[in-house]
């Protein structure tokens, strides 16, 4: 299965805050926020929603297609990605302006403030995915994840055109993007993405009810945090996928691309969709557990035993029977 992964490519500058952000809030006062943080650590790591999930489905044995716009700082990303299974010949390099930033600080309580700056990332939106297809003989599924909103909607509008069947993950989006382009997002997808928070947002912002939602998509999966997934679809019972038990938590940062990248790769298998969401679950725990979006490791042995814990040993040779982690 050729999966295309388009969205954002950029390096994370991820800070602390030893607090609460809410105890710093004063209620009557919130439509004129006035704030400095304090943080205790900078860490600087490789990111962006399409990277961190191409990264993922390379580490699972996988050569996912990378879409994006970067700068010219972007060699030594570009060989840590080829090293983990990733094509990044379909990255376009911009010759003006530098790799995207995301900046983003987190609470004790694993809540999170953020910016994130353009850059290269503004040059998405020139990107055609019809000589991405034809190099590789077609695409069998274009991932539209958070990236230049015109970059989104350009790709999501030509997946149409051509007929290629797409997954919309507007998420971190949203909050920019009005309910009109949701809408042209959304519409059609074969797969739409989002957490529980951004479902509600989702439905919000284009007035649409929950099932007029599922009404226009194929499969809706929502990430739940610490409570798992749920996977629906129209007129069947909603798919909960229980957590992956993880053996600490460091910051959960990039751990709904991790999700996405474990899901696609199940999708990539042809398992079942119950099977999709448990080795997203258990990919994106591997996250939580280090601080950084690429920092984990997947190996066969390990991965497989942990699966074989949370979910049963039958489910685990299902996916072992595809998954070819890189590490021994």
């Amino acid at each position: 299965m050729r999966i295309a992964v388009t969205g954002s490519i950029a390096t994370d500058h991820l800070m602390t805050f030893p607090g609460r952000f809410g105890d710093q809030l004063i209620a009557e006062q919130l439509d004129r926020v006035s704030l400095s943080f304090l943080v205790d650590e900078l860490q600087i790591r490789r990111g962006g929603c399409a990277a961190n999930i191409a990264f993922g489905m390379g580490c699972l044995g996988l050569t996912p297609v990378l879409v994006g716009a970067v700068g010219t700082d972007f060699a030594d990303y570009r060989s840590w990605l080829e090293r983990h299974g990733v094509d990044c010949d379909s990255v376009h390099i911009s010759e003006l302006h530098h790799t995207a930033r995301f900046l983003c600080t987190t609470d004790e309580d694993h809540n999170q403030i953020a910016s994130f700056y353009t850059g290269a990332m503004a040059e998405a939106r020139e990107i055609e995915l019809g000589p991405i297809a034809d190099r590789l003989g077609g695409l069998d599924l274009v991932l539209i994840s958070p990236n230049d909103p015109a970059g989104m909607l350009r790709h999501t509008d030509e997946a149409r055109q051509r007929g290629i069947p797409f997954a919309a993950d507007p998420s971190q989006q949203l909050a920019r993007m009005p309910g009109e382009e949701i809408r042209q997002l959304v519409e059609g997808a074969a797969y739409l993405f989002s957490n529980d928070y951004e479902l509600g947002l989702i439905a919000q912002k284009t007035g649409w009810s929950d099932e007029e939602i599922l009404d226009r998509v194929g499969v809706r999966v929502t990430t739940l945090g610490p409570k798992g997934a749920r996977i629906d679809r129209k007129g069947e019972p909603s798919l909960h996928i229980p957590p992956a038990p993880e053996l600490g938590k460091a910051d959960p940062t990039g751990v709904g691309d991790a999700f996405r990248a474990g899901f696609l790769s199940g999708l990539a298998w042809g398992l079942s969709l119950e099977r999709c969401g448990q080795i997203g679950n258990l990919t994106a725990t591997h996250v939580l557990e280090q601080v950084g979006c690429q920092e984990y490791e997947l190996s066969q042995r390990v991965f497989l035993e942990r699966f074989a814990a949370a979910y049963g040993s039958e489910a685990a040779g299902e996916v072992g029977g595809h998954a070819r982690c890189h590490y021994a």
